[in-house]
């Protein structure tokens, strides 16, 4: 693999603006994520980072601007076409399945690869039998991948919520994407399930999977992304190393405030 400082551009955004009704959400955002990186994508709260996710994975369209995932425009291609092209994605919040299994949660995620009719899977086709034992084999290594296997029987909602998220990683990995988009992954979580989730993300790049995050815990950003983007109001404001991002007195002003520089640095420790 090559450099991830040196590596070509996976995605791309350039000059996208999102406006609902009379509110820019995004405003001529222009920002790159190289392969095989892990890219932060940060700002205070309302700055639009969810809704350039919602761009990136076609649950919305840009108003103007463009989005190029491999060089593949992805700015008028809805969710389906997208997730076929290689992303996937995960929520600010749990969104699991009631009733089911971790090993299930996982399996359904695993769509774009499973390669089987609905009518094979009526009529109980041995191929289609064979494909969903290959589907369950794959849902149990990617269950491995995550640290979660040997919870694969039990029901995802009496999991922790650490490991509720781990399980959603998992199920956004189960079409072998080549872009994982992370929303906020350590929400809600404590000091050493954040950590958890930071080493996790740091294999999952070890193995090859580009991944942009959406994150608030800067300490898990400085330590195990590679990039950042930060924005504001829909705006960038820095792009490049974490932390000469973080340490940009405008980043520090969005985020904190006219406060003085010690102030600014304990708060983002």
């Amino acid at each position: 693999m090559p450099e991830r400082a040196t590596a070509p551009t996976l995605l791309e955004l350039n000059n996208v603006v999102k406006s609902f009704g009379g509110v820019t959400a995004v405003d001529k955002l222009t920002a790159h994520v190289r392969e095989g990186s892990v890219h932060g994508l940060i700002g205070p709260n309302g700055a639009g980072k969810t809704t350039v996710i919602n761009l990136i994975t076609g649950l919305f369209h840009p108003t103007s601007g463009s989005i190029h995932f491999n060089n593949v425009h992805l700015e008028n291609m809805g969710p389906p076409a997208i997730a076929a092209l290689g992303i996937t994605r995960t929520y600010q919040n749990v969104r699991l399945f009631s009733g089911m299994t971790a090993l299930e949660q996982v399996m359904t995620g695993c769509y774009l690869v499973r390669g089987v009719s609905l009518w094979s899977s009526f009529l109980s086709l041995s191929s289609a039998r064979s494909q969903w034992a290959k589907t369950r084999d794959h849902a149990l290594h990617l269950l491995d991948r995550v640290g979660m296997a040997d919870r694969a029987d039990e029901l995802a909602e009496t999991l922790s919520y650490g490991e509720q998220r781990r399980i959603e990683i998992a199920r956004a990995l189960g079409s072998n994407p080549k872009l994982l988009l992370l929303d906020e992954p350590t929400a809600g979580m404590n000091a050493q399930e954040a950590s958890a989730v930071g080493r996790l993300v740091h294999e999952l790049r070890a193995g090859g999977l580009t991944i942009l995050m959406v994150e608030h815990n800067m300490g898990l950003v400085t330590e195990f992304c590679d990039s950042c983007t930060v924005i504001n109001f829909g705006r960038l404001l820095a792009e490049g190393d974490p932390k000469t991002c973080i340490a940009d007195p405008e980043v520090q002003e969005a985020y904190f405030g006219r406060k003085n520089d010690a102030e600014r640095l304990q708060a983002l420790r």
